[in-house]
C-alpha cells in the first residue's frame, strides 16, 4: 500500500483545562494506537503526554501548545502520521486510508466507481462508492459483499452494486 500519504488517527475537539492540554476524538483502536507516535502533522506537533479520558477519547499535551488559548486554536485539527509509520497488518486486515481512492468493479467486471469513504456505525465497516455519474451507494466491507480486494481495486458482488 502507498506509504506516502497521511493517515488521520485523531482530531482535537477542544481545550482541556488552562495549561494547554487538548481533548481528542480517536479514530483508531483507542489511546494505545496513538502512544507509538511522538510527532504528528509533519512533526509540527510533538506529543508529550497522553491519557485516556475514560469516555472513548483522550487528553493530550503537545510541546508546542502552552496555554488554553493555543489549545482552543487547535480545535478541529486532524492529527496525522505518514502511512508508512503505521504497523504492518495481518492478512485480511486493512487501514481505511488504504481503501479510500480504490477503483471498484463488480464481480461481473463492470466498473462501478471509486471508494470515497469508509464508515462504521457499529456493525462493521461500510464502503461508500461514488459512481462516475456522481451517484453513490454503500456496501458492507465483508466477504459476502466484497469477495476480493487488493491495493489495486475492490471487487463488489454484482448483487450489492444494484442501486
Amino acid at each position: 500500500m502507498s506509504g506516502d500519504r497521511s493517515v488521520t488517527l485523531a482530531a482535537v475537539i477542544g481545550a482541556h483545562g488552562v495549561t494547554g492540554e487538548v481533548r481528542l476524538k480517536l479514530f483508531g483502536e483507542g489511546v494505545e494506537s496513538l502512544r507509538r507516535f511522538r510527532a504528528f502533522n509533519d512533526s509540527t506537533l510533538t506529543l508529550q503526554k497522553l491519557k485516556d479520558d475514560g469516555k472513548g477519547g483522550a487528553i493530550a499535551r503537545f510541546a508546542e501548545v502552552r496555554d488554553r488559548e493555543a489549545a482552543e486554536a487547535l480545535r478541529g485539527t486532524a492529527l496525522s502520521v505518514p502511512r508508512a509509520e503505521l504497523p504492518a497488518l495481518d492478512a485480511g486486515e486493512y487501514y481505511h486510508a488504504d481503501l479510500i481512492g480504490l477503483p471498484a468493479v463488480s464481480s461481473d467486471g463492470e466498473p462501478l466507481g471509486t471508494c470515497i469513504a469508509v464508515e462504521n456505525f457499529g456493525a462493521g465497516d461500510i464502503l461508500e462508492i461514488e459512481r462516475p455519474d456522481g451517484k453513490r451507494f454503500m456496501v458492507p466491507m465483508n466477504a459476502a459483499a466484497v469477495p476480493e480486494w487488493s491495493e489495486a481495486r475492490l471487487v463488489i458482488l454484482a448483487a450489492y452494486a444494484q442501486s
